[in-house]
């Protein structure tokens, strides 16, 4: 994953430990949010994903603390709350969609069309990054 993330890093414009924690979190949320077979095929095939997923998934996620908490209350889940989530890591607007476009790419790659299609598909909002 190390030269994955540092392709990744270098077309965002950010240092590959940044780049990995936003990595980590964009494939938590998707893990969280895509239908559970396409989801698992795609994580499985990127190799070193599912570590990623592991060591970054609660960063930011729903179970973080009380602004995670309000966010969900006031309807800032979903492809938004990422947004927020990764903002809040000092990431921008171009970044954030860089940083997706290309780990959808990198997806695609691995896992394949037809896979990374059905996830993308199963989650709202998602289709503007693909």
């Amino acid at each position: 994953m190390n030269e994955v993330v540092s392709q990744i890093a270098e077309k965002a414009g950010i240092s590959p430990e940044l780049a990995e924690k936003a990595i980590g979190m964009i494939l938590g949320f998707l893990q969280r949010e895509a239908a559970d077979g396409p989801i698992a095929r795609m994580i499985e095939a990127i190799p070193g994903a599912s570590e990623l997923v592991a060591q970054y998934n609660g960063e930011g996620a729903g179970g973080g603390g009380l602004l995670g908490g309000l966010m969900s209350a006031i309807g800032g889940g979903g492809i938004m709350g990422l947004g927020q989530q990764l903002m809040s890591q000092g990431l921008g607007m171009s970044e954030i969609s860089t940083l997706a476009k290309e780990t959808i790419a990198v997806a695609r790659q691995h896992a394949g069309d037809e896979t990374v299609d059905q996830v993308i598909a199963s989650v709202p909002g998602l289709s503007q990054f693909a």
